[in-house]
């Protein structure tokens, strides 16, 4: 409210309808006493629909913060979908993506970096997320496994979280830890990014895949599951492959295929980059830019 007040902005942007809509509702409730009336954009991204916004104790207050909103964006339309699936939603919903920094995420000269972790030239892959169950890390694993005994490759696990010492054991057991790291959480994700071969995302779902597209920005194929907002992102055969979630052998193959012939990789790194670049901040910005301006004057309108 005090930011409001005394910046004299003419806009609130807020992200995921819980607890941000909610609270941005209240804000400007309480702003209509101090004579101001600021519209309000609410930018769905997943979980407070997909997960928090399915518990029913959630529904009234998800539902209620949309439709406040005066301005309402998904980032895919399977999102868009999924949330007038499940939600009582009046109001319009705009597709608009994620978008990417290019200027960050780019491949970056790292061969001392890809040295140390493929000393013999190994092929790398990489999965990076928060270890949770819907992330399906033990399938990253098994895919992995697969991968690896018909072609020499690494792997590296960026993130952490409740999967992670799951996996560090199925790791054990399945004989193949002397070729995985567990790198933990790390601020300059482009970095190992660049010195990857493929990225892994198996996932239960996913409203978008923005890791997917980070790895794409830094020429990085994608095997990927083909749940929720993915095949909007990941272009089947193009920029890498899509299967059915917890088909790890379809994954595997589809990795195998396009690890084992240096001209392929090529060529399927090339389209990730070319894809990654539809999604670049330059491009998106203005979407957006565009949509604020139109909600502004369609508030102005009414008042």
């Amino acid at each position: 409210v005090d930011v409001v007040r005394f910046e004299k902005l003419d806009l609130l942007h807020v992200h995921y309808a819980i607890p941000h809509a909610s609270a941005a509702f209240m804000a400007k409730q309480i702003l209509s006493t101090f004579g101001i009336s600021i519209p309000v954009i609410t930018t769905l991204h997943g979980t407070d629909i997909t997960l928090v916004g399915k518990d029913m104790t959630y529904r009234p207050v998800v539902t209620f913060s949309i439709n406040q909103s005066d301005g309402v964006t998904a980032v895919s339309e399977y999102l868009k979908k999924a949330t007038y699936d499940h939600f009582d939603v009046k109001n319009d919903i705009r597709v608009i993506p994620n978008f990417i920094d290019l200027n960050r995420f780019s491949l970056k000269p790292k061969d001392h970096f890809k040295k140390a972790i493929a000393p013999n030239n190994e092929f790398i892959l990489v999965h990076t997320s928060n270890f949770r169950k819907v992330k399906r890390t033990s399938d990253v694993i098994e895919i992995f496994k697969l991968v690896s005994e018909k072609i020499p490759s690494k792997l590296l696990l960026v993130g952490d979280g409740q999967d992670r010492p799951k996996a560090e054991q199925q790791c054990r057991e399945l004989g193949i830890a002397e070729n995985v790291r567990f790198l933990g959480k790390q601020d300059a994700v482009e970095e190992i990014l660049s010195v990857a071969d493929l990225f892994l995302m198996p996932s239960e779902s996913e409203s978008f895949g923005l890791a997917a597209l980070e790895a794409m920005a830094c020429k990085v194929p994608v095997i990927s599951s083909n749940t929720g907002g993915l095949p909007e992102l990941n272009i089947q055969g193009v920029t890498g492959f899509l299967s059915d979630v917890g088909d790890t052998k379809s994954m595997a193959d589809h990795a195998v295929y396009v690890l084992e012939d240096k001209e392929r990789l090529k060529k399927f790194k090339e389209n990730a980059l070319k894809r990654a670049k539809e999604f670049n901040l330059s491009l998106i910005l203005p979407i957006y830019e565009d949509y604020y301006k139109e909600v502004i004057a369609r508030v102005k309108s009414i008042v």
